[in-house]
This record gives C-alpha cells, structure tokens and sequence, in this order.
C-alpha cells in the first residue's frame, strides 16, 4: 500500500510563536487536509543545531531527525523571516544540513516540491528574501512551486496561529495545494529511485 505524501516544513525564528512560526503551521495544516502526513522543524528547534559544518560529523539529534524527515519528504515548505534584505541565519543552516544528502540517490532536494513562505516588516525585504529562497532551493535541486508567498508583517497580524485577512490564508493555502499537488506527480518516480525500481514498477 502506498504511503501517504509527506512534508516537512522548516522555518521560524527563536522566538516561539513569530509570523513566518505561524504561517507555516498554516501552511502545513492545509496539507494535513489534503492527506499528507507532516513534520514541522520550528524555531526552537532549529536553534538546537550547530552551526553545519562538513567535517564535524554528528550534528546531534535534531540534525539526524531534520536529514531523516527531508530524506522521507516529498515535498518540503520553507518559511523565512526578512532579515536585512535576505533568509535568516538560523533557517540558511537548516537547510545547510542537505549537504549530508549529497550522496543519496535522490540528492539534496532532488524530486521534491518545495514552497516558499517570507514574512517580512516591509514588501521590499519579503521580495528580496524570497528571490534569495527560491536561488538557495534551485541550487539544492528542489522543484520550487511556482507560487510563493510574501506577507508584508507591517500589515498583517497573526494570533495565536490564525490570520484574519482571507488574502493572506489564500496565499499560504495555495503554497500547501502546489506542494501537495506538485509531490503527488513526481512521487512515483522518486520512490522507485530510492527503492532501485525503474519508473512505472510500483512504488
């Protein structure tokens, strides 16, 4: 029996509860909907990794769980704060961790649909930051959705994990659907990579 589609969401800041915490817990509840199964690597717990470097070897536990969860995925959503005209520091060394990916058949991001969420104090920096994004997925291989989402923080409020403006659930929304809808036309010919199968045998 085939599993169901699995998507791992990475992003945050260290401060549990931020905007881009919050759009993504959207995000990945509207692809719980769809039938996936996800994994949310928050900003807690990503500033429990160390800074990634190659020749440390272990990264830890939450290192070793992050690899396994985007060696599983099918799709992935990153969601990134705006600092200074780009991506965080604390998701860029999320996302650093792939490069234990590189000899996998399916290396780094290879075959899975990413979407991409930026929250930002200003529409210039969500603008910079997601172009910064969707340069960082294309170098990792990942397929990125054609939609990605901007939310402009100077103007819009999360609380308590839900939004008020229709617009920018519409937005985050539409990021999940591609995700999910992207995975499930690829997932046959990932799975039998990683399985040794040659595409159309079953996954």
């Amino acid at each position: 029996m085939n599993r169901p589609l699995h998507v791992v969401g990475i992003g945050g800041t260290v401060r549990t509860g931020s905007s881009s915490e919050q759009a993504l817990r959207i995000a990945l509840a509207r692809a719980e909907a769809a039938g996936a199964t996800t994994r949310l690597f928050a900003g807690a717990e990503l500033a429990r990794l160390p800074m990634y470097a190659p020749e440390a070897g272990d990264g830890g536990p939450v290192a070793a769980d992050l690899v396994e969860h985007l060696r599983r995925a099918d799709g992935v959503i990153v969601a990134s704060p705006g600092y200074h005209g780009s991506i965080s520091g604390l998701v860029k060394n999320a996302l650093d961790y792939t490069e234990d990916m590189r000899g996998d058949g399916l290396p780094y991001l290879a075959d899975r649909s990413v979407g991409l969420i930026v929250t930002a104090y200003g529409w210039q920096a969500a603008v910079t930051t997601l172009t910064a994004l969707r340069a960082i997925v294309h170098a990792l291989r990942g397929w990125v959705t054609p939609y990605g989402a901007a939310v402009n923080s100077l103007q819009t409020r999360f609380v308590d994990g839900a939004c008020a403006e229709q617009q920018v659930l519409d937005q985050l929304h539409t990021v999940a659907d591609e995700v999910v809808r992207f995975a499930d036309l690829v997932t046959e010919r990932r799975r039998g990579v990683l399985s040794g199968a040659q595409p159309g045998e079953g996954s």
